[in-house]
């Protein structure tokens, strides 16, 4: 277990006092059902819109409790039925020690959902965003062991490739390994693989990087009809618009908020697949169950904010690959906690993420 520690940030964080920590006393975000033990993490800034009462209207039929993050620029009165909201407020008396301490207006407080959901016993979390469309599949029995073709020990791999014949890439990935060749797929060993966590495709829209959308042709749809799982040394960054998560993973669903939020979940991914295959995991990937109809997005800020990770993803990837980490579930936080203090040694996240990934890992310690 690791053993939490403040430390001198460079940046200012709410403070909570001695006093003031001691009365807080955690109250669950949700009062879900017992045959509700699945949950949707959804954050948005939005009022209503068709896709969240779209998840809403199937989610707790399908057994998932349907929970939405707001932030400050949430509308006020945000109702959906099914979709259980957690303003601001709710989420500040929560007694969460990570929601007193997080940024507002970050894409990262989505990390409050996950706890909410933690604490209420879920037992899968999945996670969207609020321009996905949900189709059937997407409600479906998620299998954590499956028996899929695998790869490993390839590199850079890019996943789409199964998926598509056309040139199309992950947001993530590098962009020297973007013509690269992936093993072929009739090639693929065939395995029985234990996947605690899973990502899944989105039509018409789906995650690209924005060169790809400044000089390439969207809509673009994925094959439905494969699963391939990826073991130690095939590297893909993944993302948080459709990506699902089992208890023994859930650690690792962390999105770091010192940096911006185009790699956020990409350089989450990056630490989790390390950490997943020092504990034997394989990340799946499976055809899409969504389909974006995305938000209005500038897309040179999305280049201009997505430079870190172009610059970057290699470098950690290399970092990753030579940190030594302990393995096994029980020292998921300490192995959590020393690829973000490399992240800070390589300049990527400031001290302050330490200090919000050590509420992170106290509160996910206590709740699950």
């Amino acid at each position: 277990m690791l053993d939490i520690r403040g430390i001198v940030c460079e940046e200012q964080l709410p403070e909570i006092s001695p006093d003031s920590q001691r009365s807080l006393h955690f109250q669950p975000l949700l009062h879900g059902s017992a045959e509700m033990n699945q949950a949707i993490i959804v954050t948005s800034i939005n009022a209503p819109n068709p896709v969240m009462k779209a998840i809403a209207k199937d989610a707790n039929p399908a057994g998932f409790d349907f929970i939405v993050v707001g932030d400050t620029k949430t509308p006020d009165g945000f109702a959906i039925d099914g979709c259980r909201f957690l303003s601001i407020d709710e989420q500040l008396s929560s007694g969460l020690k990570y929601a007193r301490v997080a940024p507002m207006a970050s894409y990262a407080r989505k990390n409050v959902g996950y706890l909410s959901a933690i604490s209420r016993g879920a037992q899968m979390i999945a996670e969207t965003d609020d321009d996905n469309f949900p189709r059937p599949a997407f409600f479906e029995e998620r299998r954590r062991r499956q028996t899929v073709p695998t790869v490993a020990g390839a590199g850079w791999v890019n996943a789409y490739r199964y998926f598509s014949d056309s040139n199309i890439w992950p947001r993530g990935l590098p962009l020297d390994h973007i013509q690269r060749a992936v093993p072929e797929w009739e090639a693929l060993p065939v395995g029985d693989v234990d996947s605690p966590i899973q990502q899944g495709l989105a039509d018409e829209n789906p995650d690209v990087d924005a060169i790809y959308r400044l000089a390439l042709t969207l809509p673009q749809n994925f094959r439905t009809d494969r699963t391939v799982a990826f073991g130690e040394g095939a590297w893909c960054p993944f993302n948080s618009q459709n990506t699902s998560w089992w208890p023994d993973a859930f650690p690792l669903m962390y999105l770091p908020a010192t940096c911006n939020f185009r790699v956020t979940d990409i350089w989450r991914s990056l630490i989790a697949q390390r950490i997943a295959w020092q504990n034997g995991w394989h990340i799946l990937f499976h055809g899409p169950t969504v389909w974006q109809d995305r938000n209005e997005h500038d897309l040179m800020a999305d280049f201009e904010d997505e430079i870190p990770g172009y610059l970057n993803n290699h470098r950690i990837r290399l970092m990753l690959e030579q940190l030594p980490l302990q393995g096994g579930v029980a020292n998921i936080a300490h192995d959590l906690h020393r690829c973000y203090e490399a992240m800070l040694g390589l300049g990527l996240v400031t001290a302050a993420e330490m200090t919000l990934l050590e509420a992170w890992i106290e509160d996910i310690q206590r709740v699950g």
